[in-house]
């Protein structure tokens, strides 16, 4: 589990087929201590698990599945991936709950910078990850934690505004349209739409107590009566 706040930059070098070097300067310092064997590190938003432990970084695997779903496989080379040890007991928690696990990818589009922040859009490929993008709601984008500006209906295309401090210290700066970055959507979102969708009585156990699902209608006037409005 991580915030999806970065601390560091690095590298990626390909080791073997399906092993990846991740190498940082000395901003890494951060990411090393206490680092050990089996801990999981955020490399773009990829939750990853540290097989070995190098002097300026360390060695991790990557799976077809991981390779495949995600941008890990462009980012040899010299441009900086974000870095994120997991999240620790008592850690505060200034971004949101990210697990590490790609929903999908995403294309910058454009960049542009205001007097307050940068203002980036994307557009989502697919309904795997547009599904979870709401007006004011939280994604990850190459492992940041970001909210999200505004949103077209299907939630494909989306804006975010961008603070200059988190767009100078991770590898939005170095974004140019076209470029791909990887998305996951908020983690509440997932479970509150499995729980909309589910019916108890319809499970298949037959030990399972069967209780009655109301049918819900979301609707301005249900939201006003239940204080979201």
């Amino acid at each position: 589990m991580f915030t999806g706040l970065v601390q560091a930059t690095g590298t990626l070098q390909r080791r073997g087929e399906y092993e990846v070097i991740v190498s940082y300067q000395q901003q890494g310092a951060k990411i090393a201590t206490g680092m050990e064997l089996g801990d999981s590190i955020s490399v773009d938003g990829v939750c990853l698990t540290v097989s070995q432990i190098m002097s300026h970084g360390f060695v991790a695997a990557v799976s077809p599945e991981t390779l495949n779903r995600t941008i890990l496989g462009y980012q040899l080379g010299d441009r900086p991936v974000n870095l994120e040890p997991s999240l620790r007991v008592g850690s505060k928690l200034g971004g949101h709950f990210v697990t590490g696990h790609v929903d999908g990818i995403g294309i910058l589009q454009s960049a542009v910078a205001t007097a307050t922040s940068w203002e980036m859009r994307f557009r989502a490929k697919g309904d795997r990850i547009s599904r979870y993008i709401v007006p004011k709601g939280s994604i990850a984008i190459n492992g940041i934690s970001l909210t999200i500006a505004d949103c077209d209906e299907r939630g494909e295309a989306f804006m975010v505004a961008v603070i200059p401090v988190t767009y100078a210290e991770t590898n939005l700066q170095v974004l140019q349209p076209g470029d791909p970055v990887n998305l996951e959507g908020d983690l509440l979102g997932k479970y509150v739409e499995k729980f909309m969708r589910v019916n108890p009585a319809s499970s298949g156990d037959d030990e399972a107590i069967a209780l009655p699902v109301p049918e819900l209608s979301i609707s301005p006037s249900f939201l006003a009566e239940h204080g979201y409005l």
